[in-house]
């Protein structure tokens, strides 16, 4: 699927920026958003000229979450979003956390629920000091069917995690990156900056480096330590400019 007016694509350089694109509803979330969304992550995933994927919003978020408002009367049964929602949701968060790429949240302003678990599937978020996350299933009658009680406790402590879902209150990116939540923050002003310092320094490193720490990162979400330590050492990846980059050294 290629990219629409809602989900723009810019690539080049070995980086492809995806855009969420309803500034004027907060780039509220929709099916449609999230199919078009699902067939690029696709697509650039089977592009070795890319090496690192950016998703973010336009204007003044990167997303509010859900837009409750495109699922019409569709009744929401037990908290639940639905299949219509949470089938082509999934597919982008898995896209995101097991591509061979590197993926990057870059939290411009607005993060909410959904965003959230967007955000949280992704290798490194970077978000302005100023911008506003918050989980507010609770606040609505939700619950998580994205992967937020699976990661969120992964990255900020179960303590943590437990006090920022069960009150639905709001968080700046400055006090996301206090809980391990964000990698890097910088004054929504500088953050295009900041973004294009990250995205520099992670292409200037091995192609082949980067899929396996990739890999094996996630792989340490999905194992006990000893399994992992298993698989770490057992699994070969492809990787071939070691020599080239060690000739200084030898």
């Amino acid at each position: 699927m290629t990219a629409t007016e809602e989900v723009l694509v810019d690539q080049g350089n070995g980086l492809a920026t995806i855009t969420l694109n309803r500034p004027d509803a907060l780039n509220a979330i929709t099916p449609t958003m999230l199919e078009t969304l699902g067939g690029v992550l696709e697509g650039l995933a089977a592009e070795d000229s890319v090496r690192v994927v950016v998703l973010t919003g336009s204007g003044r978020a990167f997303s509010a979450g859900v837009d409750l408002k495109a699922l019409g009367d569709r009744e929401l049964v037990d908290g639940k979003v639905g299949d219509i929602l949470d089938l082509p949701a999934r597919k982008v968060t898995t896209l995101l956390s097991t591509m061979p790429k590197v993926t990057i949240a870059k939290v411009n302003g607005f993060c909410f629920t959904g965003a959230l678990e967007l955000a949280l599937a992704c290798d490194v978020i970077i978000a302005a000091e100023e911008a506003k996350f918050g989980d507010t299933h609770a606040k609505f009658g939700l619950r998580p069917t994205w992967g937020m009680s699976q990661r969120l406790p992964r990255l900020v402590g179960m303590a943590a995690a437990r006090e920022l879902s069960l009150t639905a209150r709001n968080f700046t990116g400055a006090e996301a990156k206090t809980l391990g939540m964000v990698a890097r923050t910088a004054p929504l002003a500088e953050l295009d900056g900041a973004t294009t310092d990250l995205v520099e320094s992670l292409l200037a490193n091995s192609v082949g480096s980067l899929r396996s720490y990739k890999d094996l990162y996630h792989q340490t979400m999905e194992m006990p330590l000893t399994e992992a330590l298993a698989y770490e050492a057992a699994t070969e990846y492809p990787i071939d400019d070691t020599a080239e980059r060690l000739a200084d050294f030898r």
